[in-house]
């Protein structure tokens, strides 16, 4: 009896080291295994980082007046188009963000821009002392100027020297309104009519509302190219002036930025490939 008992301790003995190994065995393949699994683990953490990274790329809002064409408007899918777009566009992929266009009144484009709707302005800005001190601008990106505009068939307005006792049509908030403030302060010009939108100041130049416009000169030639035998430029250009995108007040980093993205542009040939298209935006 106790020789029986002597021979199944021994066999649960021997049936325990057995059973320690094979768990022993099986526990170090778990520890194999898992190096590999950790390795998907971390391909799939930085996956995710990555995903996370291009997600937090910043997002700018950027406010227009998509009726100022060949720089802003809108074609028939009702997308936001133009050198303006165009070049902020290339400037975003140089420099790592991503833009959202906003499409409202010019005249409001600065209130929006103060009170953090809008992150970017890109409207065909000229710049200003008295715009510097509301705004912060980037360095100019075109020449332009204001031109005096008439009808075809108007030979008594030649100059500026004409406008006695006229009406001037523009554009609300723009410089050319600003010009015609002054030339009314001047004497010279009798009534202003301002306008939200500059298509709308030249129909009103062309159905006789007013007798001349006055209005940003790219803007004009690019109108007169489009639509020839119905508008003119008369006399020399009022002044000479640059056009900036804008951003608020103390925000360096943002024109930054657009500063080095514009100069990266320029240098690799696509502002000029961008310039050549101007007349293009005009027949969308």
């Amino acid at each position: 009896m106790q020789k029986l008992l002597r021979t199944i301790a021994m066999f649960l003995v021997i049936a325990t080291v057995v059973f320690a190994a094979g768990c022993a065995e099986q526990g170090g393949k778990k520890t194999n295994e898992s190096t590999p699994a950790g390795e998907a683990t971390t391909a799939q953490e930085n996956n995710t980082i990555r995903k996370s990274t291009s997600e937090q790329m910043p997002t700018y809002i950027v406010g227009t007046e998509a009726q100022f064409p060949p720089f802003e408007i809108v074609d028939s899918q009702g997308k936001v188009i133009g050198f303006d777009v165009d070049l902020m566009n290339s400037i975003a992929e140089d420099q790592g963000f991503k833009v959202k266009y906003v499409d409202q009144d010019f005249a409001g484009l600065i209130p929006a821009l103060q009170t953090g709707n809008i992150d970017i302005i890109a409207s065909g800005m000229t710049i200003t002392d008295e715009r510097a001190k509301e705004v912060n601008f980037s360095e100019p990106y075109i020449t332009a100027g204001l031109a005096l505009a008439v009808t075809v068939d108007n030979e008594n307005i030649k100059s500026v020297d004409d406008l006695k006792g006229k009406t001037v049509a523009v554009q609300t908030g723009s410089t050319g309104f600003m010009k015609a403030e002054e030339l009314k302060k001047a004497g010279i010009v009798t009534e202003i009519k301002d306008f939200a939108h500059v298509n709308e100041a030249i129909e009103e130049l062309k159905i006789g509302g007013a007798d001349a416009m006055i209005n940003d000169l790219p803007v004009t030639n690019a109108f007169i190219a489009a639509q020839p035998g119905v508008i003119k430029i008369v006399g020399e250009p009022l002044n000479s002036e640059s056009y900036g995108f804008a951003v608020r007040s103390g925000n360096t980093e943002l024109i930054k930025k657009i500063n080095t993205g514009l100069k990266n542009v320029k240098a690799s040939g696509k502002y000029d490939e961008l310039l050549a298209n101007l007349p293009k935006y005009m027949e969308k």
